[in-house]
């Protein structure tokens, strides 16, 4: 096992020694900013035993990528790093670039976040890997060549003796991250650091890295150290962990114990953040309440305290210490002066907020935020969130919508169409929410765009309450705009930077000529709504959190109190934490208003949760519908199948004991997709279950979308239900 230890020189010696392979002890950094030191990392210390896997997880600024980046070597030099860090009992802190680039490759290898930031976009993948290898090793070219489309093999690359040609821009980025891999294993290192390394892929992509990850250890023996923010990453992947919190770690020790007991309140709310895809609908998710301190100014005593229910006057004075708790295991270490009052606490014991938390405003602020008598959609107010009975709001007909593809240099003819939606059909209705889901790159964000009229279609029609979008004029569209609204991914790159939050948010009032009527207590009440301080309304985007931008937008969405909300990836930036919190406000909304969502979404836990009726795209197809409850309790398309099974479990023994339904390759160009099914060329079942002729059919005939009963409809000739969950 994986083993850490908040006081280094306490470990036994020996053999135990002999099988540490990179070693921390009291690892700080401070960062010198105009406004006075940044202390992101304090007394960090832990160890990797050989062949082992220390996860370490924690809310974005809490320290992890700054630790890992300080044993390569890779920060600015400013940076002031004190402590030890030692890889095979070489100190690293301190060292020269020449000696410690000796060492960044062989001994100890770092996969990043972002592939294509990590890839010389000018030389091909080969030589890239090549170069890795020559860098450590006496080898010649052909040789160097030979090991490069080894290791692409390795990591699961499709006919890696011609992607050894392919430069990156030519990749998916599954296939880039899977690139950066076989870079990191290049030279068999005892030590990998994966930071983030599927946080930016989809969940069918994160399996097969994931899976190249597995292979990338077995490979070359190393240990790994997987920084995450995904709980159910680490918990399949990984032998032990450690939460950070505020650059310290709060909490470590075995995967199993950590998850099932968490003995740091931090830990606990972590894991109550969570939907879960492995349980049935609950009422809400417990959101930890406020935000990570400031490291310029760090408070004193637990930094955690402000935001603990637990906290007593001992927590704002005295920084707790790891320790074993007197009810737990002894490598089982929390830094908190309280553990053992956890006993089996469950977050929402823990967590449950106060009636004054909760509130969404006050009565006042609630009656400005109310829709117009006569603008709401029947019943508003009590609309129940299961619903998804009442009458169609919007109504999608065979949407096609094709975007020209074009020739390059001076004349550019159009040579092709990239098939972005090819007839799609859907309705929203009435106090529900309806997800859509799939891989991007599958039509998602279009589809979404084509029912509010923000593009035209190629062919097929949107109704708005029975009238067709085409025949609308540009004072039906206006209207349409007060009715429809939509919440974007990134909040931060929607929000006007130059504009405050109360200038952001009066906007639409002011274009639709409505703020004269009340319109400042109207955004007053907006900002209570969506649980922010009225008298923050001065400020700018860029003074608020993740979280806190996000609620911004939903709060400029609702100004025009509309009846559709459309929410593209509303959490998908988020941390877990600051995400419970927003999916909770957007619940309590559609309870109170009557709102009707258009769930936009890759995150299927996250959909479990929130949708009543989940929609499943591939390749610009509706493939799957149903309600989800039966989506997840009987998946009967095969891509259906394999996006739930992706989808870790924060629960260490069900996710080890889980069968995955690996898909292989890349999604087809929309610019040529297959014929018949478009799924044929990645399907489990076509490639090692059906017959010749039964491939045949998949070939020639595109499959209808047929009804299973219960409105669960599936496009697949040959769909079998499965209970994956």
């Amino acid at each position: 096992m994986t083993t850490t230890d908040p006081r280094p020189g306490d470990a036994a010696p020996g053999a135990e020694r002999d099988d540490v392979v990179l070693e921390l002890d009291g690892l700080d950094v401070v960062f010198p900013t105009d406004d006075g030191p940044l202390h992101a990392v304090r007394g960090v210390s832990y160890r990797v035993h050989r062949g082992e896997a220390l996860g370490i997880v924690g809310e974005s600024g809490s320290g992890k990528s700054v630790t890992s980046l300080a044993v390569m070597g890779l920060l600015p030099r400013t940076a002031e790093v004190t402590g030890s860090a030692r890889v095979l009992g070489q100190e690293m802190v301190g060292l020269s670039d020449d000696r410690i680039s000796r060492i960044r490759g062989n001994t100890i290898a770092m996969i990043f976040q972002d592939p294509l930031t990590s890839l010389n976009p000018v030389y091909t993948v080969g030589r890239q890997i090549a170069e890795a290898v020559r860098a450590h090793r006496a080898v010649g070219e052909r040789a160097a060549r030979e090991r490069a489309v080894e290791l692409l093999r390795v990591v699961g690359i499709p006919l890696p003796e011609q992607r050894v040609n392919s430069y990156p821009h030519e990749l998916s980025g599954g296939m880039r991250q899977r690139v950066v891999i076989a870079i990191a294993m290049a030279n068999d290192p005892d030590v990998i650091i994966a930071d983030e390394p599927t946080t930016a892929l989809d969940v069918t992509v994160q399996a097969q890295v994931l899976e190249a990850l597995e292979a990338a250890r077995r490979e070359t023996g190393a240990a790994l150290v997987l920084i995450t923010h995904d709980l159910g990453v680490i918990a399949g992947h990984v032998d032990r962990v450690a939460v950070m919190y505020a650059g310290r770690i709060v909490e470590t020790g075995g995967v199993d114990e950590v998850f099932a007991r968490p003995r740091m309140p931090y830990t606990l709310g972590l894991v109550g953040s969570l939907p879960r895809m492995d349980e049935t609908r609950h009422e809400r998710l417990t959101p930890i309440l406020g935000s990570p301190p400031s490291l310029l100014h760090p408070p004193p005593g637990c930094a955690f305290a402000p935001r603990c229910p637990m906290a007593e006057d001992r927590c704002g004075q005295e920084v707790p210490s790891l320790r074993a708790p007197a009810d737990g295991a002894a490598a089982h270490t929390a830094a908190c002066h309280f553990s053992e009052r956890l006993g089996d606490a469950s977050p929402a014991d823990l967590f449950r907020p106060t009636a004054a938390d909760t509130a969404p405003a006050a009565d006042a602020a609630a009656a400005e935020a109310q829709p117009e008598a006569g603008t709401a959609p029947d019943g508003a107010g009590a609309g129940p969130l299961t619903g998804g009975s009442g009458e169609p709001l919007l109504v999608a007909e065979d949407l096609v919508k094709n975007f020209p593809v074009r020739s390059k240099g001076l004349l550019r003819r159009r040579i092709g169409d990239l098939h972005a939606v090819s007839g799609v059909s859907l309705e929203l209705r009435a106090h529900e929410t309806l997800a859509l889901v799939g891989e991007s790159g599958c039509g998602k964000s279009t589809t979404a765009r084509l029912l509010l009229g923000l593009i035209p279609p190629t062919s097929g029609s949107v109704r708005h309450r029975g009238t067709d979008l085409a025949a609308m004029g540009r004072a039906d569209l206006r209207r349409l705009r007060r009715d429809a609204q939509l919440v974007f991914q990134d909040p931060f790159a929607s929000l006007d930077p130059r504009m405050t939050v109360f200038e952001l948010i009066a906007e639409p009032l002011r274009i639709h000529g409505l703020f004269a009527d009340g319109g400042r207590d109207r955004v007053r009440g907006l900002l209570r709504t969506v649980g922010l301080d009225p008298e923050h309304g001065g400020r700018y985007p860029h003074e608020f959190s993740g979280g806190q931008r996000q609620r911004i937008g939903i709060a400029r969405a609702l100004a025009l109190r509309p009846q559709v909300l459309v929410l593209d990836e509303p959490v998908s930036a988020l941390d877990v934490s600051i995400q419970a919190g927003v999916v909770n406000l957007l619940e309590d909304l559609q309870e109170e208003f009557g709102l009707s969502y258009l769930f936009v979404s890759h995150d299927l836990s996250v959909v479990r949760h929130i949708a009543d009726r989940v929609a499943v795209m591939y390749l610009g197809r509706i493939v799957e519908v149903a309600t989800t409850r039966g989506l997840f309790g009987a998946a009967a398309h095969p891509y259906t199948q394999a996006l739930i099974s992706a989808i870790p479990l924060p629960d260490p023994p069900k996710e080890r004991a889980r069968e995955r339904i690996l898909i292989t390759g890349d999604v087809p160009s929309p610019t040529d997709p297959p014929s018949g099914c478009r799924f044929r060329t990645r399907c489990p079942k076509f490639a090692g279950e059906l017959s010749e002729s039964e491939r045949t059919r998949c070939v020639e005939e595109v499959p209808a979308l047929a009804d299973r009963g219960e409105g669960h409809r599936t496009a697949c000739h040959y769909a079998e239900a499965l209970h994956l969950v």
